[in-house]
């Protein structure tokens, strides 16, 4: 009997402590306050659009831009939750960055049809998906890597909303630094190329967040 309980007890002593994982809302607070880091720095290496004082007196480019940022936050909320094998009883916010996409799609028609006679298109084009890509790569690098510290059983769409939670980062400074007023323009060639991007996180979530 008294092997047994120095057996427990040498086996209680070499257990080591597991630290209980965050809870998702604090998770994404995280993600949040380290991409909000982010994009004030690249704003800060690449500058504001010149045009910026006369654009926050347009309420529809201000509420897209409001819309994106919510996207985002929305996005990282769900794939915090998305990281947990339960969603930590979050699935209704799991979902919620479709009603970002909804939003977004409203304001861009509200755009599109106000957009009379329409904004001359700027000289570049796949540049901006092209910029946007290249800012998104190390959020959704870091995303995909602390989502897989978890033990996820939603790999394809924990992939597809992080990397639009990372596109939206992208898509975000890249408005709030281009000067172009073309909608078809934003349409084409920053949110087509971004949620091309989160459906190929489909793919690339059953790949990298499989454990």
């Amino acid at each position: 009997m008294s092997n047994f309980d120095d057996l427990i007890e040498r086996l209680s002593g070499d257990a080591t402590s597991v630290k209980p994982a965050p809870h998702p809302l604090m998770l994404s607070v995280k993600w949040i306050g380290w991409a909000l880091a982010y994009i004030a720095l690249a704003l800060m290496l690449s500058g504001l659009r010149p045009d910026w004082i006369h654009k926050l007196h347009e309420p529809l480019f201000l509420a897209e831009v409001a819309v994106l940022a919510i996207m985002f936050i929305a996005a990282s909320i769900s794939a915090a939750a998305l990281a947990f094998p339960d969603l930590h009883q979050m699935n209704r916010i799991a979902l919620s960055p479709l009603i970002a996409f909804i939003l977004l799609l409203i304001i861009l028609y509200v755009a599109w049809r106000a957009d009379i006679p329409p904004a001359l298109l700027p000289r570049q084009s796949f540049e901006c998906a092209l910029s946007i890509m290249v800012l998104a790569v190390l959020p959704a690098i870091w995303m995909l890597t602390q989502i897989r510290k978890f033990a996820s059983t939603h790999l394809r769409m924990a992939g597809s909303v992080a990397m639009l939670a990372a596109f939206s980062i992208g898509a975000l400074w890249l408005r709030l630094y281009e000067q172009n007023d073309s909608v078809l323009h934003v349409i084409e060639w920053h949110y087509l190329p971004m949620f091309a991007f989160s459906a190929a996180g489909l793919w690339l979530g059953k790949r990298v967040l499989k454990w």
